[in-house]
């Protein structure tokens, strides 16, 4: 339990895949966050919200990603993190089958929750709402001369072939402490600084799905988006948010923010809102 979690236990995928889940526990949960993390991270990332939201006596469950906590990360298909995720919110409600859920998802999280809730929508209906930050629908990052139709191309060809990509740690947060932790992950192998081109093809064919498909979106959605976001496109996540009905959708932006809204300086702020967000939704506030 290297990231203050009260415990760890085991999700036991379709295909029986065993995948770690961190749980950041209080005596008396009043509320659960059900956390999916970003591409190239892992569920440990969770750790500074978690511990707030515990303090407020809501339970926060994070799973690691199939193809994530190693230096390169690789999957064979987008949906696989998807039925995860699915078997995921199945392992929380069958645990907690009462208690007001809500979705927490960061970047790829975030594109993985909207697939869920535009795909699933009668297989989780027990999640009372969405919250999202800088979800990827769109790339931002400098790729160099592996463009994304090359990424494309080379991961029907050579699907484990490492994309080029530069190191943007530096550029995920304001917060030097918590950029000092992501870069002692990387050295302990648990935090990715390559990945596959299957990994990246995957993610760009998933994010056609949400460009083609966001405006049927009809779940209490909360999204925090960064203005300062060196990895998803922000400018495109403001578009695509503004087909969705109003009435269901609350925007949240941080023009100062790096791409890790959850992990920034002005975090609390975040979490406040999240806060009378959650109990406005669920009918607690």
């Amino acid at each position: 339990m290297q990231y203050g979690e009260t415990r760890m236990d085991v999700l036991t995928a379709r295909d029986g895949k065993k995948l770690d889940v961190h749980l950041w526990e209080p005596e008396s949960p009043r509320m659960i966050l059900m956390g999916v993390h970003g591409g190239m991270a892992h569920a440990g990332d969770f750790v500074t919200p978690a511990q707030y939201f515990k303090r407020m006596g809501i339970l926060t469950a994070a799973y690691d990603l199939r193809g994530h906590k190693r230096p390169k990360v690789h999957i064979h298909r987008f949906e696989d993190l998807v039925l995860d995720t699915l078997a995921f919110y199945s392992w929380i409600r069958e645990r907690f089958p009462r208690l007001p859920l809500f979705y927490m998802g960061h970047s790829v999280g975030g594109l993985i929750g909207t697939h869920l809730g535009l795909d699933f929508g009668k297989e989780v209906e027990g999640i009372n709402g969405f919250i999202f930050s800088a979800p990827y629908y769109a790339n931002a990052i400098k790729a160099g001369p592996f463009g994304i139709p090359m990424v494309k191309l080379l991961s029907r060809i050579w699907p484990g072939l490492t994309i080029p990509n530069p190191d943007f740690t530096h550029l995920l947060t304001h917060d030097s402490i918590i950029t000092a932790r992501h870069r002692q992950d990387a050295l302990d192998g648990v935090r990715a600084r390559k990945a596959s081109m299957r990994f990246g093809a995957e993610l760009f064919r998933a994010q056609d799905h949400v460009t083609s498909s966001i405006h049927q979106w009809s779940r209490p959605l909360l999204v925090f988006v960064s203005g300062q976001d060196h990895v998803a496109d922000s400018d495109v996540t403001r578009r695509l948010l503004r087909r969705i009905d109003p009435a269901v959708v609350r925007r949240v932006f941080h023009p100062e923010n790096f791409h890790e809204n959850y992990n920034e300086t002005n975090r609390t702020d975040t979490y406040r809102q999240m806060l009378v967000w959650m109990d406005q939704v669920s009918g607690g506030g």
